[in-house]
């Protein structure tokens, strides 16, 4: 009982299920089978308690089970009323301290499923004007859980949860993107040199590498809306397998319609039910798409190390804000800690993955019970990454400054630049004044004009910048 947040009195009320009674505290609004859950599962440590968009979401979808049911005639006024209500506290953000239960656990979710139906159930109880514990007034499972089984609830909430979370992970990595184009703009004068293969290539601008990156993680932000869109399909009304028994006929499409008007979005009824209720391709897809991001990151921040290498016998193109001492050992040395730490992130996201891609694939016949470590995987990548974009755009890129004098030093003594020149001198030509560049470690430029080949003037408007970081025609 250790991770309970209410304060229990020492009070208790005695609740029955399946296996015996149990003694619950009457501060608590869940009951029985969330007291199992707690006493089965402590595994990630990860509470439903810290997630408020999931408390929020089975709020929601509790609320278009209730409305769906009093339309058909099957819960009277006075207890519809009040469910509503307690589902609309859900997803205010209240109670949150009466789900204490771990997210991954055995049984496909029905932990997650009854703790709802209970503080929803007792809640409802007590708008009502009844004591906790008092179901035949208002029952967790023939009230709150009417027409359900945890096999549509439970999956059609953590949808519904998870395309809250991707709310968070875009507001997150749009101003990440912002900050790349903020560099982008900074740097767009600073000449420095492109490189394939660690080697020196040709010319380009600071500010085109850090408006790759913005390109990059925007495109990477377009697959994961596209891979999000589809927790707006859900199987409610499916019930245990698929074929909607225990619902009445036209409940599903109600349920639907009012989950649809309470989110105001676009929400769906999955297409073949039974498909649907051992399905999980939306939730590999969307860890598909936080996986492509982190990816991304990670070459990103590969990137940022090699470019800030140094200061003196590295790269050194950059200078990374200094955020702590580097060395217990090597006085003055200073790390390029953020972007470490948003490589470890991007890591975990990446193993996160594979653990989705594993629990997908271990469905059986009707049903996959490994959807509660899918959904604290996703969720887990999610939070990762949101405070590692935070982190890396606060700490790392709006700090970044560049070193200008040294990239150009550098442009103006590389062997790249060369290939400048080929369009006017030939390949031929170009590669001997290469070679002869590198076994002497003169100048191109000087080499250049000694042998000839062009004036001074006719270099200069070659290696102009502004002619060699994009497609142009010289007229020399």
């Amino acid at each position: 009982m250790e991770r309970l947040r209410i304060s229990p009195s020492g009070r208790y009320r005695k609740e029955h299920d399946l296996l015996g009674d149990k003694d619950v505290p009457v501060e608590a609004l869940f009951g029985v089978q969330t007291l199992r859950c707690i006493e089965n599962f402590d595994i990630s440590r990860d509470y439903l308690s810290e997630y408020p968009e999931f408390t929020k979401a089975l709020g929601i979808v509790k609320m278009g089970a209730v409305l769906a049911n009093h339309q058909l005639g099957l819960i009277d006024d006075n207890v519809k009323d009040a469910i509503v209500k307690a589902c609309q506290e859900l997803m205010d953000g209240m109670h949150l301290e009466h789900f204490p239960i771990d997210m991954v656990q055995g049984g496909a979710g029905t932990s997650v499923n009854m703790n709802a139906n209970e503080v929803i159930a007792n809640r409802a109880l007590e708008i009502m004007g009844k004591e906790r514990g008092q179901y035949q007034f208002c029952s967790p499972n023939d009230h709150v859980n009417m027409a359900q089984s945890t096999n549509d609830a439970y999956p059609s909430a953590m949808h519904i949860g998870l395309y809250l979370t991707h709310f968070q992970v875009r507001e997150a990595l749009e101003k990440l993107i912002q900050s790349f184009r903020n560099k982008e703009e900074e740097f767009a004068n600073i000449i420095k040199m492109g490189r394939t293969q660690l080697q020196d290539a040709v010319p380009m601008t600071l500010g085109q590498s850090f408006g790759a990156y913005a390109s990059a993680m925007t495109h990477e932000l377009q697959r994961l809306e596209i891979a999000a869109k589809e927790f707006l399909y859900i199987n409610m009304g499916a019930t245990a397998i698929g074929t909607g028994i225990t619902a009445e006929p036209g409940y599903a499409e109600a349920c639907i319609k009012y989950i649809r008007e309470i989110t105001g979005w676009d929400i769906k009824l999955s297409d073949n039910l039974i498909e649907a209720t051992h399905d999980t391709s939306c939730m590999v897809a969307y860890a598909s798409a936080l996986k492509m991001i982190a990816i991304r990151m990670s070459k990103i921040c590969n990137d940022l190390r090699l470019l800030s290498s140094g200061p003196r016998t590295g790269i050194a193109e950059i200078s990374l804000p200094p955020k702590q001492p580097g060395s217990s050992i090597m006085p003055g040395k200073v790390n390029p800690v953020i972007p470490e730490v948003v490589n470890q992130v991007c890591f975990k996201v990446i193993g996160n993955e594979l653990t989705v891609c594993l629990a997908s694939e271990a469905a059986q016949l009707e049903l996959n019970v490994m959807e509660p470590v899918m959904v604290q995987s996703i969720v887990q990548s999610s939070d990762w990454l949101i405070r590692a974009f935070d982190t890396l755009r606060i700490e790392c890129i709006d700090g970044i400054k560049a070193n200008p004098d040294h990239c150009k030093h550098m442009v103006e003594h590389s062997i790249g630049i060369v290939t400048a020149l080929k369009p006017f001198i030939g390949y031929s030509k170009s590669t001997e004044i290469a070679k002869e560049a590198l076994e002497t470690g003169g100048s191109v430029y000087q080499l250049v004009v000694e042998k000839g080949l062009l004036t001074k003037e006719q270099l200069d408007t070659i290696m102009d910048p502004k002619h060699m970081i994009k497609p142009t025609k010289i007229k020399l």
